[in-house]
């Protein structure tokens, strides 16, 4: 059956439109009139124009679904390995981070650790596969570590029960940025310990960090107990990306200064 007659007047238009508003297809609503125009020109059968205005919700719903998401996340706007100057840094492998951007590392909540010096793109990297990380539908936290480490010792005394709902515990990806910057104290040692003990087989974090890993027992407040103990949970099923290339700052300095 092909959509060959004239569309239905304004008033019969107007009570589909609200009908499909009250089943909260709002998108499909504001695009019924153009897509019904376009299927009775064309002829077009009249389950393909349902398909048409069903994928157009759908589209529009997953497009507003990733928008929130990002917003929500922290993470920090304008970042995407489609951006990434692969070329600029030859020691990242793409093919490695295709393979990251499939999410199946954070299906089996495991760990991304990115090394390298200031300025190499470790931030960038780790914000692209947090995007690719809610594109495919997980949920996301962006935290610098100084942020982080804030809001751990604010929600320190919470009930365990009302600890397990806040958003660094529960989210599928927990990005930590800008680990190594700074040695820890005492207390914020043991905070990031717990919380790396807490989401092990739990959820996924991915760390940026500009210290190697035999340099954790001095950021983290000199304990290589609890250095070891960190790291045998962080290290277990991680990918790690080593960066050595030049810094992306320096280079658009130089560019600026010829």
């Amino acid at each position: 059956m092909n959509v060959k007659t004239a569309p239905p007047g304004r008033v019969d238009l107007d009570k589909t439109r609200e009908s499909l508003e009250k089943l909260g297809l709002v998108h499909a609503g504001e695009q019924l009139a153009t897509l019904l125009t376009e299927a009775v020109k064309n002829g077009q059968p009249v389950h393909r124009f349902l398909d048409e205005l069903l994928e157009l919700e759908l589209s529009r719903r997953e497009e507003r679904r990733i928008r929130t998401s990002l917003r929500l996340s922290g993470l920090p706007p304008g970042l995407t390995l489609g951006s990434f100057d692969f070329a600029f840094q030859p020691s990242v492998e793409k093919s490695r981070v295709d393979t990251l951007a499939t999410c199946g590392w954070i299906r089996e909540h495991e760990t991304v650790l990115i090394q390298g010096p200031p300025g190499v793109g470790k931030t960038h990297l780790a914000v692209g596969l947090g995007v690719k990380a809610i594109e495919n539908a997980f949920s996301v936290a962006f935290f610098q570590l100084e942020d982080l480490l804030h809001v751990m010792k604010q929600t320190a005394a919470l009930s365990p029960k009302t600890l397990r709902r806040k958003k660094y515990l529960n989210v599928a990806l927990l990005v930590i940025d800008e680990v190594g910057y700074q040695e820890l104290s005492r207390e914020e040692a043991t905070l990031l310990f717990r919380l790396v003990s807490y989401r092990y087989g739990r959820g996924s974090i991915l760390i940026t960090t500009n210290k190697p890993i035999t340099a954790w027992p001095e950021i983290l407040a000199g304990d290589e107990v609890m250095a070891t103990a960190l790291l045998d949970r962080l290290l277990h099923r991680c990918h790690v990306l080593n960066i050595k290339g030049r810094s992306y700052r320096l280079r658009d300095l130089e560019g600026r200064l010829k």
